[in-house]
């Protein structure tokens, strides 16, 4: 096949994120959804949100990187929250309170919180043109389950979200939610949910993004050849290697290195943090925190970079139920003391309670050397000198690293991960 026919994959990254709520429940009328509620005005984004959602980020990669030691791991805060925040369109008292503490929103009443997501959404979506970027919701209710329309109307509205009531009875409601995962993730995740459902499931929420971007200057693949990369075991694999020396973002922290990639005009960036090698990954990741992170981006600056990064194509896949119960919010999944109360009445319904049974999340990136020229958005000042000029820092990528997407223009962090084998 040749570059034409070739689909521009430089970065791809999808993720979906899914929440279903269980009850005992019986057959019950359904109460449509007849309109859209008209809310406030959507306005500029919240920068609260925006540092909710970082610290957020960090604290759900660290809890689980506890248990997933040398193991690739790949997230997204964004979407893991944007699921989260529908779902507390339906809590109240402490689960509200459990559920906005662990999501960092502290501070914040349910109308800030959504009227801040819709801001941040309406934003990411307005970015790039040379990036794609999507970002999607739906809720799956059962047939005959009552939801307070208030709810629903919410989700519609500030998330945009896709109101569905199913059968959930019938073998078809699985495929039908199914295939909207496929289409909003451009065909990489085929199925999120099972083949038949819990009898006492009642909802699904249902976030998924799908992210497209090409570098700003791409690699050449004629230099891309099989070079080692070092195992956290000791091991060694061979792997393709990208390579390319040019003028990047970079710093130099104690017992580390970072640089900055960037996608079309520069507002997407790839921020990759490569341990010495006396050092490791553990290490640094035990120091990583929202904190450290702000003010490393702080530090980078134009240098001559010799890169060699590798090529890689991970998936992954993650139940989120202990680690956010870890994270504080252990009351929403009781099912005695869970309190969904404003996801519908339930004085009025024949089941105990209404709590969340599982959190999945699955992810999928690719990197390779493919992307689309572009004219860079920013400019490198050449200071003359009468030496000859330092050579390049030398930036090779043959060990465990970390790794973050970012949208430089609100500070949001789309996918965290570490990449400790590129050829799983």
């Amino acid at each position: 096949m040749n570059k034409k026919q070739t689909p521009i994959k430089t970065f791809l990254g999808f993720l979906c994120s899914v929440l279903l709520i269980l009850a005992g429940c019986d057959e019950m009328r359904l109460d449509m959804l007849d309109k859209k509620e008209v809310g406030p005005e959507i306005g500029p984004i919240d920068d609260s949100v925006v540092t909710a959602n970082t610290q957020f980020g960090f604290k759900l990669f660290d809890e689980i990187r506890k248990t997933e030691q040398d193991k690739n791991i790949f997230i997204s805060p964004l979407s893991v929250s944007l699921a989260l925040a529908m779902t507390l369109n339906g809590a109240a008292g402490e689960t509200e309170q459990a559920m906005t503490n662990t999501l960092q929103l502290q501070g914040l009443d349910a109308e800030a919180i959504n009227v801040g997501y819709a801001g941040l959404r309406q934003t990411l979506l307005t970015s790039d043109p040379k990036v794609t970027l999507t970002i999607a919701n739906s809720l799956w209710a059962r047939q005959g389950i009552p939801f307070h329309q208030s709810f629903l109307q919410r989700n519609a509205h500030f998330f945009e979200a896709e109101i569905s009531m199913l059968d959930f009875n019938d073998p078809s409601a699985s495929k039908t939610i199914n295939q909207w995962v496929d289409t909003n993730t451009n065909g990489k995740i085929q199925k999120i949910v099972g083949d038949t459902s819990d009898p006492d499931t009642v909802l699904f929420l249902i976030n998924a993004i799908y992210f497209k971007g090409a570098w700003q200057r791409e690699f050449d693949p004629s230099r891309t050849q099989d070079d080692s990369f070092y195992l956290a075991n000791g091991n060694v694999k061979q792997v393709p290697m990208m390579r390319q020396q040019r003028r990047y973002p970079y710093y130099r922290g104690e017992n580390f290195q970072a640089i900055s990639l960037a996608y079309g005009d520069g507002r997407m960036r790839m921020y990759i943090f490569l341990p010495d090698p006396e050092s490791d990954l553990n290490t640094f990741l035990e120091n990583l925190n929202a904190e450290r992170w702000e003010n490393w981006l702080s530090r980078f600056h134009g240098q001559d970079v010799s890169l060699v990064m590798p090529k890689f194509k991970l998936k992954y896949e993650r139940n989120l139920n202990d680690t956010l119960q870890a994270l504080g919010m252990d009351v929403a999944f009781d099912p005695e003391l869970a309190n969904f109360s404003r996801m519908a009445p339930l004085e009025l319904l024949p089941w105990d309670n209404l709590y969340i049974n599982e959190v999945s999340h699955k992810t999928f990136v690719e990197v390779n050397e493919e992307g689309t020229e572009a004219a860079a958005a920013t400019s490198v000042g050449i200071v003359g000198i009468t030496s000859a000029p330092p050579p390049p820092i030398p930036f090779t990528i043959d060990r465990p690293f970390f790794l973050a997407i970012r949208d430089n223009q609100t500070k949001t962090v789309l996918f965290i991960g570490v990449v400790v084998d590129p050829a799983p």
